[in-house]
C-alpha cells in the first residue's frame, strides 16, 4: 500500500537530477548558508574569524546579505532587533573562543526579551575535541557550555551530513513559543572541507504551536466574566505573539482596564479609556492592580520591573498566561495557562461573557490623575518635555531603540509607543551599549521607515565603533545621545545612598566631531531644537548623530525597593 505521505517524499526528476549533479566548489559552510536560505532568511550578521572563514566565503556563493559589526555583542544586539521587529529567526555568524564569548551579553538579553536569534559559532578542529586543551588558537575546554545557562538550545555539529538537520532544529526552536536564542556549533574542518553532499534545498522547521488547555480557559473566562474589578497587565508576550488586537477585543468586552509592561510597550493603546499606560513604577497603579478582584497576566512574568520592584502583592485572584514554562506562577500563586498570548486570549474571547462596567473608564481617569499630580509635584518638566519632543518627531510607525540611561527610564513609563513592537528597550538583562546596534539591526530588517536610537553617553561608547557600520551599509539610523558627562543615574543612586559618588564621571568625546570623522553627519542640540533636529535627521535618508548636553534627573520612586536596576 502507498500512503500519501509517501509520495509527498518522493524526488522530482528535476530533483533528482540536482541531488546528482551538485555545484562544484562547496564545503560545509555552503550547506550552512543553503540551510539558512532554504528555512526563509535573507540577512545574516556577524563577524569573520580563522576558524569561521568556511562560513563566511560560502556567503559569497550564497543570496543571503551580510550585515557585519564592528564588535561581537553589537552584531549580538543587531540580530535580537532583526528577530524583533521581523518575527524571524535572526542567524548570527560568529568565531571561535573570544568572538563568541564577546557575545554572551548580547544573546543574554534576547534570551531575557525572548527575541529569535539564531548564532552559529565556529569550533576548533575536530581533532582537538574531547575535553583536553590541545592549544589551539581560540580554543575553550567545553565552549558550548559557556553558552548552555543562556541560550534556550545548543546544538553541536561534528559531520557535514548533521549541518541542516541542527540548524533546522535551532531556527525551530527559536521560533517556537517562547521565542529566544538558540546556539549552534561547527567545528573548522568541518566547515572547510569539500562537500559532496547535494545542495540543501528542502528544509521543514516549522515552529511548534502552544495552545491553551480549554478547562484552564474556560474556568479564566468564568473568573473575569463574573469579577467585579478586573484588570489586565499586559507584557511582551502578547507583542510577540501578535496579539494586541485581540488584547483590545478582550479588554472592552470585559471592561477591564489595561496597564502594559515595559517589554509591552505600544500592547495596548495608549489614549484607550480603559489604558492605565505603563506606570509600574508609581504607588497608586500598583494599589489598583493590588485592588483587582481577578488580574489577568498575558504575557508576562511579572518580574522585578513588572511588580514595581516586587512590592506588588495581588489580593485577588491572579489568571497568569505565559508560553515561557519557568515563569509560568514563578513570583505568585495562580491559575497558570502554559499558552501563547494569541491563542489563549482567542480562547478567552470565544467564552467570555460581556461584562458591563460604566466606571471603569473613571477609575482609570482617577488613577492617571493621580500620577501627573505626583509628578507635577517633582519639578520635573524637562524630562517630559524632551520625550514629547521626542515623540512628536518620531514618525509613527517608526522603531525606537532605547539603552539603559535615564531618559530611557522615563519613556518606560511615558513615552507613547503608539503601535505594537515599535518601542524596544535593553530591560529585559539590563546590559549597555543595546540601543544603536539594535537600531541598525532594525533599520536592515525594514528601510521603509527612519530608527531611532536613544543613548547615554557612557552607553554610547560601548557602541561607538558602529558608525562606521551605520555609514557602510547606510543604514537609516538617528542616534540620540544624552551627553551627562557620566553614568548619570549611578551618581545619581550613588549621591541619594553615600552622600557622593564615586567612579561614575567620564572623560568622553566631541561626539559630533567623531561621528563626522566617520562620514556621519552629527549636530549638537537644546532641550528647545530637539524637536526641529531630530525631525529634520529622521527626513535625511541615512545615519545620523543629534547630541543632546543635559543633566537630567529621575521622578521620586514610589516602591518600597532599594533602586532600580544598575544602569549608566
Amino acid at each position: 500500500m502507498t500512503h500519501d505521505h509517501d509520495l509527498e517524499l518522493r524526488p522530482t526528476p528535476a530533483q533528482i537530477s540536482a541531488a546528482l549533479n551538485p555545484p562544484p566548489g562547496r564545503n560545509g559552510g555552503d550547506l550552512v548558508v543553503e540551510t539558512l536560505a532554504g528555512l526563509g532568511a535573507t540577512t545574516v550578521f556577524g563577524l569573520p574569524g580563522q576558524h569561521a572563514l568556511g562560513m563566511f566565503d560560502a556567503l559569497r556563493r550564497s543570496d543571503l546579505r551580510y550585515v557585519g559589526l564592528r564588535v561581537e555583542n553589537n552584531a549580538g544586539f543587531a540580530a535580537d532587533a532583526y528577530g524583533r521587529i521581523t518575527g524571524e529567526a535572526a542567524p548570527l555568524l560568529l568565531s571561535t573562543g573570544p568572538g563568541a564569548l564577546t557575545s554572551l551579553a548580547a544573546l543574554q538579553e534576547a534570551a531575557a526579551a525572548s527575541a529569535p536569534v539564531l548564532a552559529i559559532s565556529s569550533q576548533i578542529p575536530t581533532a582537538g575535541l574531547g575535553g583536553g586543551r590541545h592549544g589551539y588558537l581560540h580554543e575553550l575546554p567545553d565552549q558550548a557550555a559557556s553558552f548552555r545557562g543562556v541560550v534556550k538550545s545548543v546544538h553541536t555539529v561534528r559531520t557535514q551530513s548533521q549541518i541542516p538537520s541542527a540548524i533546522a532544529a535551532a531556527w525551530q526552536s527559536a521560533l517556537t513559543a517562547p521565542h529566544g536564542p538558540v546556539w549552534v556549533e561547527i567545528p573548522q574542518d568541518v566547515l572547510l572541507a569539500t562537500t559532496l553532499l547535494p545542495a540543501v534545498t528542502a528544509v521543514d522547521a516549522t515552529p511548534r504551536e502552544l495552545p491553551p488547555r480549554p478547562e484552564l480557559t474556560a474556568v479564566a473566562a468564568h473568573l473575569l466574566s463574573h469579577a467585579a474589578r478586573p484588570a489586565i497587565i499586559a507584557g511582551g508576550g502578547v507583542v510577540r505573539a501578535d496579539a494586541s488586537g485581540k488584547l483590545r477585543q478582550l479588554a472592552e468586552k470585559l471592561n477591564a482596564p489595561v496597564v502594559t509592561t515595559f517589554g509591552g510597550k505600544g500592547a495596548f493603546p495608549w489614549t484607550h479609556p480603559l489604558s492605565l499606560q505603563s506606570w509600574l513604577e508609581d504607588r497608586h497603579t500598583t494599589d489598583f492592580l493590588e485592588d483587582a478582584d481577578v488580574l489577568l497576566v498575558v504575557g508576562s512574568g511579572l518580574g522585578e520591573l513588572s511588580s514595581n520592584y516586587h512590592t506588588f502583592t495581588p489580593r485577588g485572584r491572579v489568571v497568569q498566561i505565559e508560553a515561557d514554562l519557568g515563569k509560568l506562577e514563578s513570583n505568585h500563586p495562580a491559575l497558570g495557562i502554559h499558552a501563547d498570548a494569541r491563542l489563549a486570549l482567542q480562547a478567552l474571547l470565544e467564552t467570555v461573557e460581556p461584562r458591563e462596567d460604566e466606571t471603569a473608564p473613571d477609575r482609570v481617569r482617577t488613577v492617571l490623575d493621580r500620577v501627573r499630580a505626583r509628578l507635577d509635584s517633582q519639578q520635573l518638566a524637562l524630562e517630559q518635555d524632551l520625550l514629547v519632543s521626542v515623540r512628536r518627531a518620531l514618525p509613527a510607525r517608526s522603531p525606537s531603540f532605547w539603552d539603559m540611561t535615564i531618559l530611557s527610564y522615563w519613556a518606560w513609563s511615558a513615552f507613547d509607543a503608539r503601535f505594537p513592537n515599535t518601542m524596544h528597550s535593553a530591560q529585559g538583562a539590563g546590559g549597555l551599549g543595546y540601543a544603536f546596534p539594535a537600531a541598525l539591526g532594525a533599520a536592515a530588517a525594514d528601510p521603509t521607515h527612519p530608527v531611532l536610537a536613544v543613548s547615554g553617553d557612557g552607553g554610547a561608547l560601548y557602541s561607538i565603533a558602529e558608525l562606521a557600520t551605520a555609514r557602510q551599509h547606510d543604514l537609516n539610523v538617528t542616534w540620540l545621545i544624552v551627553d551627562d558627562g557620566g553614568y548619570g543615574i549611578l551618581r545619581e543612586y550613588m549621591t541619594d545612598a553615600f552622600g557622593e559618588a564615586t567612579a561614575t564621571e567620564l572623560g568622553r568625546p566631541d561626539f559630533v566631531a567623531l561621528a563626522e570623522s566617520f562620514g556621519v553627519p552629527g549636530v549638537r542640540t537644546s532641550p528647545e531644537t530637539l524637536e526641529a533636529d531630530l525631525a529634520r535627521a529622521f527626513a535625511t535618508p541615512g545615519p545620523s548623530v543629534v547630541l543632546l548636553p543635559a543633566v537630567l534627573r529621575m521622578f521620586a520612586p514610589t516602591h518600597l525597593g532599594d533602586g532600580r536596576p544598575d544602569d549608566k
